[in-house]
């Protein structure tokens, strides 16, 4: 029998050693490029990944701030605003529905406030104004405030507009005495009797810092009394604010009489260059007496008469 030398079986290589044998085969150079290239690819998929989680959670965080920004912001905008005198103290809830205490202050760094009874909520809902996009506030407040008054924002580049809805039976109705909480005079004064409001309708646009105002609102100051006077009372008085068809962009004030011993009267504007009002208190009848030491203080006193200038 001829001699047949075996056959040696084929070795089984496993798949890295497969890849590791052409690559061994490869040029050293051709083999570090395409090493340099995986890694290349690699680290730009893991940057990329991380710039998108990145992003994601930016973007997550930003939603749940403006779903969850805390009431106590609201406060801090609305005092800012206001130069601290109208305040929202012990805010509760969020931006979009919560609660506070309102009062009057005497301004920025003022320890002194008047806080009405009660806490007032509001609601803050987007809308759309036509096409364009809105804010609607409703407030509620069982002491002062006569259903629900609502108040349109709407923002644009460089301007606001605010709507203050009519509301049936006026706007709601204040203690005169919780002036006292602004300072100076009115804590001087302290005075009795009810603040009530009403509106037919009233529009502010700002564009650029400068205030333009469409309707009117009223207030009246009814059964009011002092303690710089003897008598119960004083009498009841409108103050009324509407736009001026002669001047663009300014408020007309008036203020007159409804009755009483004490005599008020007076107008002036509300504009770009602030407040500027002219008017004059003096008493009538038997009550002149018991007025003059309330009209010392109101203004300055010409005669019978005290005049009032602001601005």
């Amino acid at each position: 029998m001829a001699y047949r030398p075996a056959r040696s079986r084929p070795s089984r290589f496993s798949l890295s050693q497969w890849r590791a044998s052409r690559l061994s085969a490869l040029p050293r150079s051709q083999y570090g490029a395409e090493s340099t290239l995986e890694t290349l690819r690699w680290e730009r998929s893991l940057s990329a990944g991380r710039r998108w989680a990145a992003w994601g959670a930016a973007f997550g965080a930003l939603v749940a701030l403006l779903l969850f920004a805390p009431a106590a912001w609201l406060a801090a905008s609305v005092e800012r605003l206001t130069a601290g005198h109208l305040l929202l103290a012990e805010a509760r809830g969020s931006v979009w529905q919560g609660s506070a205490i309102v009062a009057l202050g005497g301004g920025t760094g003022s320890r002194d406030a008047r806080a009405l009874p009660g806490r007032m909520n509001w609601t803050l809902r987007p809308t759309l104004v036509g096409a364009a996009p809105a804010l609607r506030l409703s407030l509620e407040h069982a002491c002062c405030l006569n259903g629900r008054p609502m108040l349109t924002l709407q923002p644009g580049l460089g301007t606001l507009t605010v709507r203050l809805a009519p509301q049936e039976g006026g706007l709601g109705q204040w203690p005169a005495g919780w002036l006292a909480g602004i300072g100076t005079p009115w804590n001087t004064l302290q005075l009795g009797g009810v603040l009530r409001a009403a509106t037919p309708g009233l529009t502010l646009h700002s564009a650029q810092g400068r205030w333009r105002i469409e309707g009117s609102i009223s207030l009246d100051v009814q059964d009011t009394a002092s303690r710089l006077s003897t008598l119960e009372r004083l009498g009841s008085y409108r103050l009324e604010l509407g736009s001026d068809p002669a001047a663009d962009g300014i408020a007309a004030l008036r203020l007159s009489t409804l009755d009483g011993a004490l005599q008020l009267s007076g107008s002036g504007t509300l504009g770009p260059g602030g407040l500027h009002f002219r008017g004059e208190a003096s008493a009538a009848g038997p009550d002149a007496a018991a007025l003059t030491n309330l009209l010392n203080i109101i203004g300055r006193r010409e005669g019978a008469r005290s005049v009032i200038a602001i601005g």
